[in-house]
């Protein structure tokens, strides 16, 4: 089974001490951080299921942290600890996706059950999403099938083989075969977040927004808080997967407000 990796940030090192030691004591696995600085330096050499997030520091704030995890790591269930006097400032992370709230100094019972709802949630959403991506290849599947019977009994080879390879660069896009790959690897993408990226692909130089692509790739219309969301999960499940594949961090570039377009390494057609 695997340990919950959970995240304690705060400048109290007395708040730290005693969220480290319940935690740690409950079997959880746990790394510290004093500001927000450190925290996000944690966040991006290393994955966490849950985040302790203090909202008053110096520096980089915890609505700062908080905005920076949902827009790279929209995974991480974040629990945000605040004092009595900024309620409204809790409310507010509420709004930018925080799980729940915590009064300082909170009681060791109502942390534990926060951090166990937290993790439950956490999970239920993953496996929501594995189910979705199942039956997303599986009906990606049973539609390629039809496409390629199609194709074989009314295309001419020499036209298929041209149609179906999209390139840019190093990124080699195979629509017939459902297949990414930068250089020579092969990205493993699920269904929607193939769409995705191919879409990108197709249209970089151009800025994409999250509605076009939830409508185009996805068929339908979404409020731009909603699109936003979606997409910003899908972004990131990709850029994992490509830098889990190649190392490489910039193949999707974020203009912020805007949406989303190859990293200029990768825009050129391959002559």
């Amino acid at each position: 089974m695997n340990v919950a990796k959970i995240l304690v940030v705060d400048d109290d090192v007395n708040v730290r001490f005693f969220l480290e030691e319940i935690l740690t004591r409950d079997g959880y696995q746990v790394t510290a951080a004093e500001s927000g600085e450190v925290a996000l330096e944690h966040i991006a050499a290393r994955q966490f299921d849950l985040v302790l997030l203090d909202l008053k520091m110096e520096g980089i704030g915890g609505m700062e942290v908080l905005d920076a995890l949902r827009r790279d790591a929209p995974d991480i269930v974040v629990i945000v600890l605040t004092g009595h006097g900024s309620l409204e400032t809790a409310v507010e992370a509420l709004r930018h996706g925080a799980h729940d709230y915590l009064f300082k100094p909170c009681r060791a019972a109502e942390l534990r059950k926060s951090v166990r709802d937290g993790l439950l949630k956490r999970q239920q959403d993953l496996r929501r999403r594995e189910l979705l991506a199942e039956l997303e290849r599986s009906l990606v599947s049973n539609l390629e099938g039809l496409r390629a019977v199609t194709r074989d009994s009314s295309t001419p080879p020499t036209e298929r083989s041209d149609a179906r390879v999209l390139q840019r660069g190093q990124v080699r896009v195979d629509m017939a075969r459902h297949m990414i790959y930068v250089g020579d690897q092969l990205l493993e993408l699920s269904p929607t977040e193939f769409d995705i990226l191919a879409y990108l692909i197709r249209e970089a130089p151009r800025v994409v927004s999250p509605r076009e692509l939830t409508r185009e790739v996805q068929g339908h219309e979404s409020e731009p808080w909603e699109a936003r969301d979606i997409v910003r999960s899908h972004i990131y499940h990709i850029r994992r997967k490509v830098r889990a594949s190649t190392g490489h961090d910039d193949l999707i570039r974020t203009v912020r407000g805007v949406g989303y377009t190859l990293g200029e390494g990768y825009i050129r057609e391959d002559t």
